[in-house]
């Protein structure tokens, strides 16, 4: 599925941009409404995994993003290219949050932050071969290229129709649709770590936004090739090894905010290197910082989550992701514009740095209840 995704998400610039003139804005746009209609979905997809299951859900979102990236393939003017998009951003708004719920139903809990490591590698294995293909199937047109990426998401759909099991949602006294989100809103301890976690996403936008420009100032527009590779490629083969071994020492916590502060130290470094092998060795040192986040972050939300409302809790967990993520892509372009401006050019490393290392106090704070919680977890399975 993601590398279905990054076969056709880059074609999308180049076939509609370079290929048919259009305005790099419109498109841009496109894309940006496409992210937002899905993680604004996902926060709902998630209560509806707690009351119908997590399978019917993953299932009618991948049939429904095969359905937006085939008809991408024929779009022939800006409002049918959004309409695709859209409605390739809804089947993400519904298979998001419950496919973390049914890793979350199906893995014993001391084996789901490993199961969580081994969905990033594979998403990073995506995010490698995706755009390589691309590369070789766009000599073929676009059209091609499209629809084999949606050919991704059924192969998707007959296998997981055929072995993921049916998770019956738990009883519950209150029935209301959006009711598990409710809980997941009224849970101070998630909340704070939800909101906190902004400060991260913003930060991992990044590497598309700052790091990338910095690459080609250093090296040219066939930097990001090195970049994108060696961030994708340490996560494959460091990341599960690198997990393991923070798990047997550390707790889970004091992980993820060591992986936040490695984020923002690399980025503060960044904006010292002058040449493109010393930004290759800061992406290195974001990179690892990066691989330990999301396992951490799917493991600590399945913690904090009451049963039966584990779709609701990564459901509402999207809003970080979210909000973050849109912040960032602004704000980074932003800080190289004001540092060239000012004659600054550390003015946006250093205040990455700042937001990075105020996130890890932040996520101190807001996880300083999480030993309680899950020894009151180990009494309540005892």
């Amino acid at each position: 599925m993601w590398g279905g995704f990054f076969l056709v998400v880059p074609l999308i610039t180049v076939h509609f941009v370079d290929g048919l003139g259009w305005a790099a804005a419109s498109v841009g746009l496109v894309l940006g409404l496409r992210q937002l209609t899905q993680q604004g979905l996902t926060v709902f997809g998630g209560a509806w995994a707690d009351r119908l299951g997590p399978k019917p859900l993953i299932l009618a979102g991948c049939l429904i993003r095969t359905l937006g990236f085939a008809w991408m393939a024929f779009a022939g003017s800006l409002p049918e290219l959004l309409a695709a998009s859209l409605l390739a951003g809804v089947g993400g708004g519904l298979f998001d949050a419950p496919k973390s719920a049914a890793i979350t139903a199906v893995t014993p809990p001391e084996f789901r932050a490993r199961m969580f490591s081994l969905i990033s590698i594979a998403g990073n294995l995506g995010m490698v071969t995706g755009p390589l293909l691309g590369a070789w199937l766009i000599t073929l047109g676009f059209q091609r290229a499209a629809l084999i990426a949606s050919s991704a998401y059924i192969f998707a759909l007959v296998v997981l129709a055929l072995t993921l099991p049916h998770m019956r949602p738990a009883p519950r006294v209150d029935t209301r649709a959006l009711a598990g989100l409710a809980v997941a809103l009224h849970d101070r301890a998630f909340r704070r770590f939800t909101f906190v976690l902004c400060g991260y996403f913003l930060l991992s936008t990044q590497l598309n936004v700052a790091v990338t420009l910095k690459a080609v100032e250093l090296a040219g527009p066939g930097a990001t090739g090195p970049l994108y590779g060696l961030s994708a490629g340490l996560a494959v083969a460091l990341q599960y090894p690198l997990l393991r071994l923070a798990e047997r020492h550390l707790r889970a916590r004091v992980v993820l905010v060591t992986a936040v502060l490695s984020v923002a130290v690399s980025l503060g470094l960044m904006g010292l290197a002058v040449t493109f092998g010393q930004l290759l060795a800061c992406v290195a040192l974001y990179s690892l910082g990066t691989m330990l986040v999301y396992p951490m972050q799917q493991t600590l939300t399945s913690r904090l989550a009451p049963e039966g409302l584990t779709g609701s809790y990564f459901g509402f967990s999207a809003i970080s992701l979210g909000l973050g993520g849109a912040v960032g892509n602004f704000l980074g372009g932003l800080l190289i514009d004001a540092g060239r401006r000012l004659d600054f050019t550390l003015l946006p490393w250093l205040t990455l740095l700042a937001i990075g290392l105020l996130t890890a106090l932040g996520l101190r704070w807001a996880l300083r209840d999480m030993p309680t919680r899950e020894e009151a977890q180990a009494a309540a399975g005892d």
